[in-house]
């Protein structure tokens, strides 16, 4: 057994422990300042702004962490449709437009980056007054990525405040704020953070704020979070093998109700920045999915369909139920058994356990699963590693290891240099 490392370089952390799976070392993100975190049983009523050119990642991350503590987000398209073209071909569908909850009053407004999304959130008025409005009345506002010196910047929403953001926009921040380099920034009532790879602990920063640290540990627990961010990150690869594809690499995801949102983004999104050709193919009998925290994501076209073309590389993200879909779909499972055969094909989360080992499509492989249930595995023996590859499969073990999971894939289809790249470029290590 081989193990690849890329290399993770320190980052000032900000006081905002979550739990991690045991006996595993805890990540610290430490805020400058301390804040009084909204203490109550009620549900509370969080916006996530999304639009055209917005960073999946970011936006459906953010999404699925805060509906994991209970709370009410309403995902709203600053256009005037519902459907937002997100960046890397990600399509996602708001629960309303922003004009239909202006007057609404909301506990947290948490917006995503990415260029051109951050100035199209910037140029939508009704969001502007909206924001103003919300932050005047003392409420909780956090940003990420591009965000915090591309719209609260401008709006005037820093003032006397310290806040991070994504690194080549570090300057422009400092002419609005005072800037520090920490994964996630707490300072008075503003979260902000710094690129897709820091939003997961800054989703999770944003429970602690609305519910407390027990709730923020009870959502980081299951997400399988890394322990910490200094350290370097490993997967372990056995039976190695020179993965060889066309160029650029062809690859399905397929995609159904109940499929992990974060697990399904995450790996589109990173394999497309790696200009990989990613289809995306819905099980139902429509394009539209309803993920398992009611993220509603658009498909490129229906599985039978897309079983009509050949694939370098299968890829199932997780979700019970999307999982428990993709086991029933005869399709599917006869396309699967075919990429075992002579390429190459992958699964994260539930879909290792629940759609791959039943269909004998792990025979004679070693896995990993959500920890949950590695007990399904039939040879559970390298469970434990984060990510697992063997010969021509590849699995992992949750949200929070699916950035490894992609970059895995990245470094086996396009080399390590690449996977290297990526992984400063969304601020997973060190820029």
């Amino acid at each position: 057994m081989a193990l690849r490392h890329l290399r993770v370089l320190p980052h000032p952390l900000t006081n905002f422990t979550p739990k991690l799976s045991p006996n595993r070392p805890k990540h610290r993100v430490c805020f400058s300042l301390s804040a009084s975190p909204i203490m109550a049983s009620i549900s509370r009523k969080v916006l996530v702004p999304i639009a055209d050119g917005t960073e999946p990642m970011e936006a459906v991350i953010t999404v699925d962490v805060l509906r994991r503590s209970g709370a009410d987000v309403t995902v709203a398209s600053a256009g005037n449709q519902l459907t937002v073209q997100a960046l890397h071909g990600v399509k996602i569908v708001a629960d309303a437009v922003v004009s239909d909850v202006a007057d609404t009053t909301f506990d947290l407004v948490a917006l995503p980056g990415g260029v051109p999304g951050v100035d199209n959130l910037r140029e939508c008025g009704v969001l502007e007054k909206l924001v103003k409005k919300h932050v005047e009345d003392g409420r909780l506002y956090a940003a990420v990525c591009a965000a915090p010196a591309a719209v609260l910047g401008p709006w005037g929403l820093l003032k006397g405040v310290k806040a991070t953001c994504y690194p080549a926009f570090m300057e422009k921040l400092a002419s609005y704020t005072t800037t520090v380099e920490s994964r996630v920034q707490l300072d008075g009532k503003v979260v902000t953070s710094r690129a897709p790879g820091t939003t997961m602990e800054f989703g999770v920063a944003l429970v602690e704020q609305l519910y407390g640290k027990q709730k923020a540990d009870e959502v980081a627990g299951p997400l399988v979070m890394r322990s910490n961010h200094s350290d370097e990150y490993v997967f372990a690869e056995l039976n190695p093998v020179q993965w060889t594809t066309e160029n650029p690499p062809k690859i399905l995801v397929p995609i159904a109700n109940g499929s992990e949102e974060m697990e399904a983004v995450i790996i589109i999104d990173i394999l497309r920045r790696a200009k990989a050709n990613v289809v995306v193919a819905s099980l139902e009998d429509k394009l539209e999915i309803v993920a398992s925290r009611n993220v509603k994501l658009e498909a490129d076209m229906l599985l039978d369909e897309a079983a009509k073309l050949s694939y370098d590389l299968i890829v199932l993200p997780g979700g019970l139920g999307g999982a428990q879909t993709f086991a029933k779909s005869e399709t599917l499972v006869s396309l699967l058994k075919k990429q075992r055969e002579n390429r190459y094909y992958g699964a994260i989360c539930a879909s290792p356990a629940l759609v791959l080992e039943p269909h004998g499509l792990l025979k004679g492989k070693k896995a990993t699963a959500f920890p949950a249930l590695c007990n399904k595995l039939s040879d559970p023996s390298e469970a434990e590693n984060r990510v697992v590859v063997d010969g021509n499969l590849v699995t992992s073990r949750g949200p929070g290891t699916s950035i490894e999971f992609a970059l895995a894939i990245v470094e086996k289809l396009f080399g390590r240099k690449l996977g290297l790249e990526l992984a400063k470029t969304i601020v997973f290590t060190s820029p």
